[in-house]
């Protein structure tokens, strides 16, 4: 029997079948393939662009600056000093109300409101809100419960001495950098390395973590040391401001140099400013006129001549010259002294200090000599004390007979604080002139050192033996006939030299009726330990520099005497304690008292020895004062009365011996 179904020709549709189920398999294979070389496309080649757009989603980078390196003075007391503060921050797009928001934060943090929420308005994930503030700030916006805040760490520089020494040490900005001073001068060196932070939140914004905080010392910058001394710069500042106030001046500048070494041990300049809060300061209070402006002297200049015609031969010590009576017709321009003079040795043309005369001695000198004497003794040139913008100064070849005349007595050309210092100090140490130097040392925090400053001797200028006649004309300056004669000290033989110098006016192309006063010397004169400066810049009162400089002068170097421990120049009469009372004793023919008195004073003992003096009781700076008298140095410790001593008083001891004093202040 047939069988009809299984004769029956295959369906249509199941053709179609088999290819829509190809079909099918075909697009979901490549629907496979797209997706696989998508997922190989992002994993690949966009991986770094997606890690960077997920880690923005919840990571952000603050970037912390570095701990500056500290500044201190030679004895390791602070000038500059970082401390760790809270610096606010705010993801904008966090805040649910960015014009609310601005206000409630200018309120609490003291701000404008229109520009914080401009800035807020300009950022998309990350501004700063305040930096550098205080606890009571952090507290405030802590308080108002916004969310998006953070709060970090950052250096805050802080000058623990205020004014003093502030044009030395300069000053930072906002941002940390140096803007003045030594501060910028040493960027690179006291800036450490800047680190970055990182701060983790979740999917609502909220921070959970904190991680990258790096170790404050691997990002320390390294620590300056200066020859500053915090005693002298204290000393220097008060004692050019009272000089400044009482003459009525506009500016002043006063340097302490040791011209053994070159090392400056103070430089001061009035008006002072507080780095703590420079916004408050007028600019020109901030500049260091001492160190980066260049004046004309004056008569400070005489002593150089005089030494350099000395070691020329040009003239001799008991040479003479007429002093044209107080006025000296060159061409068509007069000199003038201020007094009337005849005849005058050299000593007496710097005792006096006498125009004419000294232009007289110029003379004689000769142009192409003076210039090169002048740049010898190192004007016209910088001193490299490694501040930014210090001046040269200018030493004009002087064509004309009058310019010849004028420079010899320090008009017509130019110097700076620092030279005219340094030039002083070559005369002090036996005509040898010293590089000066600010910096002692600079040391990173791993203890490397990364310069060191020693003493550097630049050029002989004039031979020792010129030196030392000159310094000793130099003393007759500060004598009763001469122009400084209150920089005269009692325990002290000082050299100097005034200065009173015309000011250039640029408009008028000529000399104004302003003047620059200024005293310049050294003491003890027989060995000199310290070269003092003091300008005052056109005082009211009185324009001589014997008048207005040198009782500044004085107060400073009575003060640096006692700091350094230098034994006085001069015999101090013994106090009346040492004599024997009068009513205890018979009375005595004169001859018999005074036998006895030389008896008492003196005593037999041998040569270069002395007995130790009994301070026990007395008040420190007595007791240093008594000291010295002694030929002995004192050391103390601790302030007030002193408690005990060693060697104990009536032991003898060799001359320039230590004597250790406890001191204790009694409440």
């Amino acid at each position: 029997m047939r069988d009809f179904k299984s004769a029956r020709a295959p369906e249509p549709n199941g053709k179609w079948l088999r290819l829509r189920v190809k079909l099918l398999a075909f697009f979901f294979g490549a629907l496979l393939m797209a997706a696989f070389g998508r997922a190989v496309f992002l994993q690949v080649f966009e991986r770094d662009k997606l890690r960077g757009l997920a880690q923005d989603q919840y990571v952000r980078q603050i970037e912390i600056p570095a701990r500056r390196g500290d500044i201190f003075d030679r004895r390791g007391t602070p000038f500059a000093q970082s401390v760790e503060v809270d610096s606010i921050w705010v993801d904008p797009s966090m805040l649910p109300d960015v014009k609310q928001a601005s206000r409630a934060l200018a309120k609490a943090l003291k701000l404008d409101a229109e520009d914080l929420q401009a800035k807020l308005g300009r950022a998309k994930r990350f501004a700063w809100v305040k930096r550098q503030v205080t606890p009571r700030e952090v507290e405030a916006v802590k308080a108002l419960g916004l969310p998006g805040f953070g709060f970090t760490k950052e250096p805050k520089r802080f000058y623990p001495q205020k004014e003093m020494g502030a044009h030395v040490v300069g000053m930072v900005g906002l941002d940390g950098h140096g803007l003045e001073g030594l501060e910028l001068a040493f960027e690179d060196e006291l800036s450490g390395q800047n680190s970055r932070m990182s701060g983790f939140r979740d999917a609502k914004g909220r921070k959970l973590l904190v991680t990258g905080v790096p170790d404050t010392l691997e990002r320390q910058g390294a620590a300056v040391t200066l020859t500053i001394d915090r005693h002298l710069q204290f000393v220097s500042e008060r004692a050019l401001a009272h000089a400044v106030e009482e003459a009525k001046g506009v500016a002043g500048m006063a340097i302490v140099l040791d011209p053994k070494t070159g090392e400056i041990l103070a430089i001061a300049n009035h008006p002072r400013f507080n780095p703590n809060t420079p916004g408050k300061e007028v600019r020109a209070s901030v500049r260091n006129r001492a160190a980066l402006d260049s004046f004309e002297p004056g008569s400070t200049m005489k002593a150089f001549v005089v030494a350099s015609a000395l070691e020329q031969k040009v003239i001799k010590p008991d040479d003479t010259f007429f002093c044209e009576n107080g006025a000296w017709a060159i061409g068509r321009h007069t000199i003038h002294d201020t007094h009337q003079y005849g005849w005058l040795t050299p000593q007496r043309v710097l005792q006096v200090s006498s125009n004419i005369c000294a232009a007289k001695i110029a003379q004689q000198l000769g142009r192409e000599r003076l210039v090169k004497t002048y740049q010898d003794f190192g004007f016209g040139e910088r001193t490299g004390l490694a501040l930014p913008g210090e001046a040269r100064g200018s030493i004009p070849f002087p064509k004309a007979e009058v310019s010849l005349a004028t420079q010899s007595f320090g008009q017509g050309m130019s110097t700076t604080a620092v030279q005219m210092a340094a030039a002083w100090g070559a005369l002090a140490n036996g005509g040898t002139l010293m590089r000066p130097y600010l910096v002692s040392k600079v040391v990173d925090p791993d203890g490397v050192v990364l310069l060191e400053n020693r003493p550097t001797q630049v050029r002989q200028v004039v031979s020792g033996a010129t030196a030392k006649k000159v310094v000793s004309m130099l003393e007759s300056v500060v004598a009763k006939e001469g122009t400084a004669p209150k920089a005269a000290m009692e325990d002290y033989r000082v050299a100097g030299k005034t200065g009173t110098a015309q000011k250039a006016d640029p408009v008028a192309r000529g000399y104004s009726d302003k003047r620059l006063a200024s005293f310049v010397g050294m003491v003890p004169a027989e060995n000199p330990r310290v070269v003092i400066l003091v300008m005052v810049d056109e005082p009211k009162t009185d324009v001589y520099g014997g008048i207005v400089a040198a009782p500044a002068f004085k107060e400073i170097a009575t003060a640096a005497m006692a700091h350094l421990a230098v034994p006085p120049s001069r015999e101090v009469p013994l106090p009346s304690t040492a004599l024997p009372v009068a009513v205890a004793a018979p009375p005595l023919a004169k001859a018999e008292a005074r036998a006895v008195v030389e008896e008492v004073v003196t005593e037999n003992v041998e040569p270069g020895s002395v007995r130790v003096p009994d301070v026990v009781g007395q008040a420190g700076r007595e007791a240093v004062t008594k000291l010295l008298s002694a030929a002995l140095e004192p050391q103390l410790l601790g302030s007030g009365r002193v408690v005990s001593q060693t060697p104990a008083a009536g032991a003898l001891v060799e001359k320039g011996a230590r004597v250790r004093l406890e001191l204790v202040t009694r409440q």
